[in-house]
């Protein structure tokens, strides 16, 4: 009967304790644009579906038609694709992914379809929510459903950049 007693006080004490830790909380707001430094763009931190993400595909390697039968490959997969064609430099990497405050939750998608392997650059002057990607020599294929969905799980949730503020998720 004593422990009960005991144990029943515990759990009372531990109550208050969760109760005075929530209502104190000053970091509810941390990481949100309302404490955003002034002239910080907001980016989009959601992540997004196939059908609302727009890429442009560019071709960073020497193989003839490679971004068309990639961008083919990514229409097929619902993305809507606006520019197909030839990067200006080649690229060594998988692929490097830019894109601007908007397309951030994008970017973060279609990191996963190269598992990962895709560098980042955000351009925080960019505007739009397109998301160019560059393949580049390292490029072999998109990733599967499966291995994008494992890969999704090991991203997490989309990062804002640095020098950008996360806007509300909705």
């Amino acid at each position: 009967m004593r422990a009960l007693v005991v144990v029943g006080l515990l759990a009372a004490i531990a109550l208050v304790f969760v109760v005075v830790a929530v209502l104190r909380d000053t970091q509810s707001k941390a990481g949100t644009a309302e404490n955003c430094p002034e002239g910080w763009p907001i980016a989009d931190v959601r992540l997004r579906e196939q059908k609302d993400v727009k890429i442009n595909v560019y071709n960073g390697t020497e193989e003839v038609g490679l971004a068309g039968s990639v961008a083919d490959d990514f229409r097929n997969r619902k993305f809507q694709v606006k520019k197909e064609g030839n990067a200006p430099k080649a690229v060594d990497d998988v692929a490097v992914l830019r894109f601007g405050p908007k397309g951030v939750g994008s970017a973060h998608l279609l990191r996963a379809y190269f598992l990962n392997n895709a560098k980042l650059e955000p351009d925080l002057k960019r505007k739009d929510d397109t998301v160019d990607v560059i393949l580049g020599n390292g490029f072999q294929q998109l990733a599967t459903t499966t291995e994008v969905n494992q890969s999704l799980g090991d991203l997490g949730s989309p990062q804002a950049p640095a020098g950008t503020c996360p806007g509300p998720v909705k």
